[in-house]
């Protein structure tokens, strides 16, 4: 199935030919899961500061903003993400805590 993520059925039934291959497989399944579970706690710690921002709280979103700077940094300086979309990401949740503490 396209789309989802089975840990365990790549070490099954893997298509790998040696012992090094296996192993490979083994351990991409395991940055793989690492690499989701990082880039899911980047989405969330943004969907939170979006949510304070909509909830118009600027107490709660600057801090929310100052949560979530730090995370986003740690995962573009791992490459789980491009150090670009990390700094985007920043510059605009910052706009929209600047925003909301101007209104």
């Amino acid at each position: 199935m396209r789309g989802s993520f089975e840990p365990e059925r790549i070490g099954v039934n893997t298509l790998a030919n040696s012992k090094s291959a296996e192993k490979r497989a083994r351990q991409a399944t395991a940055r793989r899961a690492r690499n989701v579970a990082q880039r899911s706690e980047v989405r969330t710690s943004i969907k939170h500061v979006v949510a304070a921002v909509g909830s118009g709280d600027k107490d709660t979103a600057a801090a929310a903003l100052k949560q979530a700077t730090p995370v986003i940094d740690a995962m573009a300086r791992k490459g789980i993400i491009h150090k670009n979309k990390a700094a985007r990401h920043k510059s605009r949740l910052a706009k929209q805590v600047k925003a909301l503490a101007g209104s």
